[in-house]
């Protein structure tokens, strides 16, 4: 490994390697019976541990209810309005927030439409950053060209993750149930309503109940047809949408230490849909090579402690496991995606903060590539950011000749790819790009399929990877991607 400078944002990741070692030298040596008890009664969670550090208390336990000093506040076109409101009528209309630095605000959600209430909310967002002076308002003006919105980014949370917000040791706090996304960086990340929000932009604290953490192992080599939602698909179904609630769900295992940071992003998004209150994979060089150049703030990583309390340990032999989707209407409605194959579908729709990220899209890609057949269902792309579309047109797919996604996508019929945004994800307006505005039968590299996610209320939703959504396009039926892969 390199050498570390004091001045590096990654400097204590090298005392917290050094620590773990230490803990190793410890354990070899025999506690006693008083020891081992005071060792397992101090020790803690990944999630315990940043809590605390937050809190300035040397030990936490959950159920406990601290103040934690919070590191980014992020909010969006939906609930910033709404925060900004609250925290002009609690702290004052001229009141500034705590620090300008550390509230990063990211109109998403409804962007590209003509309803004068969404692009209102918009004009809120850009009167309060440039009265508070916000360092990290990520604005868009023209919407007929998003190319002409250098600040627009695109969805809040992969957003947060390109332009460096997200970091090992910290606390991140945003205004939407998938801030968990998150905790891929070693974090602690969790959503919080407007007005928690509200008064964490006044103080830069938040009140927070110390979850107790559930330990999910993944071992194995991933076979070349799953990706990392059917792992948590797979997960969510075992466990159902209530069996983490108010719980972190801590990732651990070979499998997981051979994610990419997208994948791994994946993975933590999803946690909500368990009622998870945070999700957590501990940093590693993989994460710190991710975050190399993107942020100048010096950062902590923290570990879970080997005689670290969990409430249960849920353990897969990934190698074993077959692609799945969650059916109409719950996200832990699972099923194999080769039990499914005579669903017809109407649609696919490949994007979000849970899908629509560069590795998502290389995954359809590759799946198109070897099919070397076109789609039979309209297929939607909706890059998450301007960072994700520019990767879709300039990036050769590896083993394509030096072909993009894009150019692969065009040949295999799918429509051009959108404008970075949410999109219908989450229905939006009438006008929203691949809105279901009628009763149709969809499969979604999204997050959640309740009736009306994307629009109608009868729109039958199945979610999936973009494996198994592009293997679906091609046949117009619920398909399992081996029959492309293998």
């Amino acid at each position: 490994m390199a050498s570390i400078s004091a001045a590096s944002p990654v400097a204590g990741k090298a005392a917290a390697f050094a620590h773990k070692n230490e803990l190793a030298a410890a354990a070899a040596v025999a506690p006693s019976q008083q020891q081992l008890q005071r060792r397992v009664k101090s020790a803690m969670t990944m999630t315990e541990k940043i809590l605390a550090r937050a809190s300035e208390r040397a030990s936490l336990e959950p159920g406990e209810n601290v103040w934690v000093d919070v590191d980014v506040l992020m909010t969006h076109d939906v609930c910033g309005p709404g925060t900004i409101g609250i925290f002009k009528r609690e702290f004052g209309e001229d009141a500034k927030v705590w620090d300008r630095e550390k509230v990063v605000i990211i109109p998403d959600h409804y962007i590209f439409t003509s309803d004068e209430r969404a692009n209102r909310n918009v004009d809120i967002l850009r009167d309060f950053c440039m009265e508070q002076n916000i360092k990290y308002f990520y604005d868009i003006k023209d919407l007929s060209n998003f190319k002409a919105n250098p600040d627009y980014k695109g969805v809040c949370h992969v957003a947060l993750a390109q332009e460096g917000h997200c970091r090992p040791g910290e606390v991140l706090l945003g205004t939407d149930s998938h801030t968990c996304n998150a905790g891929a960086f070693g974090q602690f990340a969790t959503g919080i309503g407007n007005t928690d929000a509200g008064f964490v932009m006044g103080t830069g604290k938040a009140l927070l109940k110390v979850p107790p953490t559930i330990r999910f192992v993944l071992d194995g080599e991933m076979p070349p047809y799953l990706l990392a939602k059917d792992l948590i698909l797979q997960i969510i179904g075992e466990i159902s949408v209530s069996g983490a609630t108010y719980k972190s769900m801590e990732f651990v295992g070979s499998t997981v230490e051979s994610l990419n940071m997208e994948e791994r992003m994946t993975l933590c998004n999803m946690v909500i849909e368990a009622g998870g209150k945070n999700g957590v994979v501990p940093a590693d060089q993989t994460t710190f090579n991710y975050l190399e150049g993107k942020t100048s703030v010096e950062y902590e990583p923290v570990y879970s402690d080997a005689q670290a309390r969990f409430v249960s340990d849920y353990r897969f032999d990934v190698s074993k496991l077959e692609p799945v989707v969650a059916k109409p209407h719950s996200p832990d409605n699972r099923a194999l995606a080769r039990e499914c194959k005579d669903v017809k579908i109407d649609r696919v729709y490949i994007g979000s903060c849970t899908g629509g990220k560069t590795e998502d899209f290389f995954a359809a890609a590759k799946v198109f590539l070897a099919s070397g057949k076109k789609v039979k269902v309209p297929t939607f792309l909706v890059p998450a950011t301007q960072k994700v579309w520019m990767d879709i047109y300039s990036i050769p797919v590896p083993g394509a000749g030096g072909k993009t996604c894009s150019q692969i996508f065009e040949e295999a019929g799918c429509d051009t790819p959108a404008s970075p945004s949410c999109g219908a994800c989450l229905g939006g307006p009438r006008d929203t790009y691949a809105r279901m505005n009628e009763p149709m039968v969809c499969v979604s590299t999204t997050n959640r399929n309740f009736p009306g996610r994307m629009g109608h209320k009868e729109g039958q939703i199945y979610l999936a990877s973009p494996f198994t959504a592009a293997a679906s396009a091609l046949t117009g039926y619920v398909t399992d991607p081996r029959d492309f892969l293998m």
